[in-house]
């Protein structure tokens, strides 16, 4: 059981890598903007769920800090990561924001019932590092006059570990509570675009198809799965599983021509891929004593 969660919720880590194609086919939608329409459309399969099970409806009724949690992580998350690429460069803040996965793993101690290994810390460590590969090709520079971008990269890292941690506390609330989510973040982010952004429209069907793809799956159906993993499955193995998203993503770029192959993204594989075996050496293990 434990097992199959963890799978599940890993396939939002592999949503998740279709992000950055989607997000660059959707065209020059401003973030607010996008965030608003994408969480919209990834509401729909749980209204549409309601509609033909209207009992589930009672998942809704949740305490308050429910509420602040997920409404919290999911809009905090993107309030947070639109606000530090706006005033940090993107190379830095995005880095900086992905030590999510890392205080995931850490985090997890605190939790009833488990117990930080030093394989799960390697582990997340060695993705960090292969992620940092990815992503700094060029180098980095951390400049004192992007401090707010920065901080505000750290917070969003610190918000999107944090509602992932507090989800497995609440593991007894249904997953369809996450429709609300989504529902709240599409509002909270259509108030932002308003009172910040000028509206613009994807001009071709292409784009259409970009950003309703983004609301069903990596802005959709992704925080879904990902709430039912680490309410159900090993958070800790998820949280250093992660990393592959921006390794998975970069290679999706080069399958479309967006990027060249290069020994840099091997020694990222190599690292982020043993960082995940590493840390998931304990279900991995676990299975082969089942099969002998």
């Amino acid at each position: 059981m434990k097992t199959r969660a963890t799978l599940i919720g890993f396939t939002a880590i592999l949503m998740w890598s279709f992000l950055a194609l989607m997000t660059a086919a959707s065209g020059t939608m401003p973030p607010f903007q996008l965030s608003a329409i994408t969480f919209a459309i990834g509401s729909l399969p749980g209204l549409a769920l309601f509609a033909a099970r209207p009992e589930r409806l009672q998942s809704l009724r949740q305490p308050p800090k429910v509420w602040l949690a997920g409404v919290g992580g999911l809009f905090g998350y993107h309030f947070l990561y639109f606000t530090a690429l706006r005033n940090a460069p993107a190379v830095e803040a995005g880095l900086i924001a992905y030590l999510w996965p890392l205080l995931i793993v850490v985090g997890s101690a605190l939790l009833p019932g488990e117990k930080l290994g030093w394989h799960h810390i390697v582990g997340a460590i060695a993705g960090l590092a292969g992620t940092v590969l990815i992503v700094a090709k060029n180098g980095l520079a951390f400049d004192p006059a992007y401090s707010l971008g920065y901080v505000a990269a750290f917070l969003c890292a610190f918000t999107w570990a944090a509602y992932s941690l507090i989800s497995r506390k609440f593991e007894a609330v249904s997953t369809d509570v996450v429709t609300g989510f989504c529902l709240a973040t599409s509002i909270l982010s259509l108030v932002c675009h308003l009172g910040l952004e000028t509206t613009v429209w994807p001009e071709t069907a292409t784009q259409w198809v970009a950003v309703v793809g983004l609301g069903l799956l990596p802005v959709g159906l992704a925080f879904y799965v990902w709430d039912y993993g680490v309410k159900n499955g090993d958070i800790q193995i998820l949280g250093a599983s992660s990393y592959a998203a921006p390794l998975l993503s970069t290679l999706i770029l080069i399958i479309f021509g967006f990027g060249d192959i290069s020994a840099r993204i091997g020694l990222s594989c190599v690292l982020i891929t043993g960082g995940a075996m590493l840390a998931a050496k304990d279900m991995l293990l676990r299975k082969k004593d089942v099969a002998s």
